[in-house]
């Protein structure tokens, strides 16, 4: 998060922490986490940037169908945007009890396969 803030997305460092969090991911056995944090990287390595907004509030009754009906709209993102955007997607890894946390987390794994 310390390299983030200060030198942004666009950082060897920062491909460096997040694949340091991956191996992490990897001890605790986390698998969702593990691939989101992969596709993460590569996302960033392909396009200098992190190019996926962070999800929009689903309410509760259509939770379960997240999953398998979600229709995204693209939004420009700024680069603060991003920023953001990635580091809401390493702080649902510090709390994977969390149900919806797990959800973004889905979110995010698809929108990186997708794109």
């Amino acid at each position: 998060m310390k390299d983030l803030d200060t030198t942004g997305i666009n950082t060897d460092a920062l491909i460096e922490d997040i694949k340091a969090l991956r191996e992490y991911t990897i001890e605790k056995e986390i698998p969702l986490a593990v691939k989101v944090l992969r596709y993460t990287c590569e996302h960033i390595e392909e396009n200098n940037s992190f190019l996926i907004a962070i999800p929009e509030d689903t309410p509760i009754e259509e939770a379960a169908d997240f999953e398998d009906d979600t229709e995204e709209t693209e939004v420009e993102a700024t680069e603060i945007d991003q920023i953001e955007s990635l580091k809401y997607v390493i702080s649902l890894i510090r709390n994977l009890d969390n149900s919806m946390n797990i959800l973004d987390l889905k979110y995010f794994k698809k929108a990186l396969t997708e794109n």
